[in-house]
């Protein structure tokens, strides 16, 4: 971690908190990329390999921006530089009925969210005349806006409705990216956004996110019950997961960020482990459902044991 840095008139900050957030995004990230290795060099995937690599590196690049942003303009330009490419990335196996229905959707999801999120900040611009974060916030109505903006990139209920759908649409890797590291550089950034901006506001916020966080787990786990299909049982996890990666935002202490980064650190591992899994399996066999997986042990006790672990 280097010294605390800022450029362009503030717009972009760096210390060693995002140094050290850049770094867990680097090593979940090139743990994906590994993964997709052997999905890539499918015959209907191979030709469009390099889009691949350069779009996934694309919105690594929108993550930096939005952990690294002083100004609302420069983290709004991030978060559509590291959703955009993603529909892209979600409709890679393009022939796929389910991938380019989980492509519109995300889509969709990602124009609205956005939208709030804008017109969260329009409040705060309106309010301060400014884009730069420090603002004394005057209207609780941007502060909602805003938490429902990025509560649909984070997937907390009830902004989560697109998960399942997507994630079960997308090819497996691209739905690993999503769910640890898409997830990871959003949390950083909401935490770092509402310590700054909203820091006057704490008790307002604090009571909104211990509403959602309840209902993100507990939602999130019912529902990862029901699920038959191993990609949608691990996007409601992941729900819930997002659930408990709010609870060291809530703290709005310096020990609150070093859990959050811990937590993300050891999610990125273990989640990754059990999408390797299911995307070995998928890759040899195109299954993905949970029936399908009885008596793995017998058939490949390598891969159950990493399965095991994962879930453990």
């Amino acid at each position: 971690p280097g010294e605390q840095v800022s450029l362009f008139g503030g717009m972009y900050q760096s210390g060693p908190a995002t140094s050290v957030i850049k770094t867990i995004l680097n090593i979940g990230t090139l743990l994906v990329l590994i993964q997709a290795s052997s999905w890539i060099k499918n015959e209907d995937v191979i030709i469009r390999r390099g889009e691949y690599y350069v779009l996934t590196l694309i919105t690594l690049l929108g993550m930096y921006l939005m952990t690294s942003s002083g100004n609302f303009l420069l983290f709004f330009l991030g978060l559509e530089t590291a959703s955009l490419p993603i529909t892209a990335l979600v409709a890679m196996e393009k022939y796929k009925h389910d991938s380019h229905e989980a492509a519109a959707k995300y889509v969709f999801i990602a124009v609205f969210s956005s939208a709030l999120m804008l017109l969260g900040i329009s409040y705060l611009y309106g309010i301060g005349g400014t884009l730069y974060f420090g603002v004394s916030p005057l209207l609780i109505v941007g502060l909602v806006f805003f938490i429902a903006g990025l509560g649909f990139k984070l997937s907390l209920v009830p902004f989560h409705l697109w998960t399942a759908d997507v994630y079960q649409g997308a090819p497996t890797s691209v739905t690993a990216y999503l769910s640890v590291i898409s997830k990871g550089a959003a949390a950083f950034t909401f935490m770092m956004i509402l310590y700054k901006v909203f820091g006057s506001v704490e008790c307002i916020w604090q009571g909104i996110l211990y509403a959602l966080i309840i209902l993100t787990i507990t939602i999130g786990n019912l529902f990862a019950i029901r699920q038959q299909n191993l990609k949608r049982f691990l996007a409601f996890s992941s729900i819930s997961q997002a659930g408990y990666i709010m609870l060291g935002v809530i703290s709005n202490t310096g020990l609150g960020l070093t859990s959050l980064s811990y937590y993300v650190l050891v999610y990125i591992f273990s989640n990754l482990a059990a999408f390797g899994v299911i995307s070995v399996i998928e890759n040899r066999t195109g299954k993905v459902n949970m029936d399908d997986y009885n008596g793995l042990y017998k058939t490949n006790p390598k891969l159950s044991i990493a399965m095991m672990l994962a879930m453990f």
